[in-house]
């Protein structure tokens, strides 16, 4: 490994094809990370050109702190081909995985292109790949950056979490017919190639990482990708008096699982004992306000701006999110971030988050399974809620140590340190 002209700030270059300050999911995530990471390193981000306009408003200098590669030609073209194959607004996550797979190599080779012969200058560190998360999409000049004596970080990558058993007709209705294709996707030259060459790989999750061959296991750092902005969730949760408040936050779509939420809470709703608020919109609103009418105490916001969400948590006490696919989790640290207390299903994203001094879990199982474990909670919660205000702060702290942007970025110079030679360890954040 070669070692870093500077190890206090190395000099990188961040590819992050997706990354957006005024959007949400992966291109924030790219944008937040990469961003974060100006504050300790000297970096120079690459992304995609559609991402250009967002980037000068966030106050970056085009040329001198980032590039905006014009990939269009290639990706319009493929994007409007899985927009129509996909056969749904939001649906057919697998589809455009497998459009993006296609269309994303074409960035990366003009990447090479434009900053290939400064790499193999030796005028980076390191190159570290943000976006894509998947680790469907293989990196076309990982080898290139190899050779060229650079260090190569791959992620944080996820994704590909299995449908749980007992949830066929929610996959259908998700348009998930690929999925059951997906680990093709290991068997390819080009991924094998990509870890090969990579000298650190992030993953932001337990399955993620049970997925890298063994022979690899020795470069992976487990680091969940999902963070929060201190300066957007500032304020603190102060429940309103009266029955117990919960909240969901997600799209209405059966595999959020707003409909089990309400099944399991009914019991308590009709008796007076809870609150909740549903925020978010999606294609089950209807039969779900059909399914709480004349209930005074259900809350259906529909689709909220990101900047005003968290004004609608902090009545609540307690994020109620049933979920049974869900890769990072990044609605459970938000509500934590402002000390509300998490009650999740364990599997995925928001199970690996979730420990028992500040949050609950209901085991995995079939819709009938979770709604009764769910319900049993729920009960349980009302029932005794003196625990949530010290859980909430518990909840709190551990985003703030562990889960913001700047706390990431620190993180992940552990990483380039020892990839390039300056910290003898692998860091472990997480045990």
């Amino acid at each position: 490994m070669n070692t870093m002209t500077s190890p206090s700030r190395p000099k990188v270059l961040i590819i992050a094809e997706a990354a957006n300050p005024e959007w949400v999911s992966v291109p924030l995530v790219g944008w937040s990370l990469a961003n974060a990471l100006r504050a300790v390193c000297d970096v120079h981000i690459v992304t995609q050109i559609r991402n250009r306009d967002a980037i000068l408003r966030a106050g970056l200098v085009e040329g001198q702190d980032f590039t905006a590669i014009d990939s269009e030609t290639f990706a319009r073209p493929l994007w409007k081909l899985g927009n129509r194959l996909r056969m749904g607004d939001g649906k057919g996550w697998t589809m455009m995985q497998l459009i993006a797979a296609a269309s994303y190599p074409h960035f990366e080779r003009l990447v090479w292109k434009q900053f290939g012969p400064a790499i193999r200058a030796g005028d980076y560190d390191l190159v570290h790949r943000v976006t894509p998360l998947s680790p469907t999409i293989s990196s076309p000049i990982a080898a290139k950056i190899h050779k060229a004596g650079v260090p190569f970080i791959l992620g944080p990558l996820n994704g590909g979490v299995p449908w749980p058993k007992g949830f066929e007709a929610e996959r259908l209705k998700e348009r998930e017919w690929l999925s059951y294709l997906r680990n093709a996707y290991k068997m390819l030259p080009a991924r094998r190639k990509t870890l090969e060459h990579a000298s650190a790989i992030l993953v932001g999750s337990r399955h993620t990482q049970s997925e890298i061959p063994a022979k690899h296991q020795g470069k992976c750092v487990y680091l969940p990708e999902n963070a929060i902005d201190p300066d957007r969730f500032s304020l603190q949760a102060q429940p309103e008096t009266g029955p117990l408040r919960a909240c969901f936050i997600g799209r209405m779509v059966a595999y959020k699982g707003p409909d089990i939420l309400l099944e399991a809470a009914m019991p308590l709703l009709q008796q007076g004992r809870l609150v909740l608020d549903m925020i978010g919109d999606g294609p089950l609103l209807p039969t779900l306000k059909a399914q709480t009418q004349g209930l005074k105490n259900v809350h259906f916001h529909g689709w909220v701006d990101h900047t005003k969400v968290q004004e609608i948590m902090i009545r609540n006490s307690l994020l109620a999110f049933p979920s049974i696919r869900e890769f990072g989790g990044g609605v459970v640290l938000e509500a934590m971030a402002l000390g509300l207390v998490p009650l999740v299903v364990d599997y995925a994203g928001p199970g690996e988050l979730v420990y028992p001094d500040f949050g609950f879990k209901t085991p995995i199982g079939d819709r009938a399974a979770i709604v009764r474990d769910f319900r049993a909670q729920l009960t349980r919660i009302v029932s005794d809620p003196s625990k949530l205000p010290a859980m909430g702060k518990v909840a709190k702290a551990r985003v703030n140590d562990h889960f913001t942007w700047s706390a990431k970025a620190s993180q992940i110079l552990q990483v380039y340190k020892w990839a390039t030679g300056n910290q003898p360890y692998r860091p472990d954040f997480f045990g």
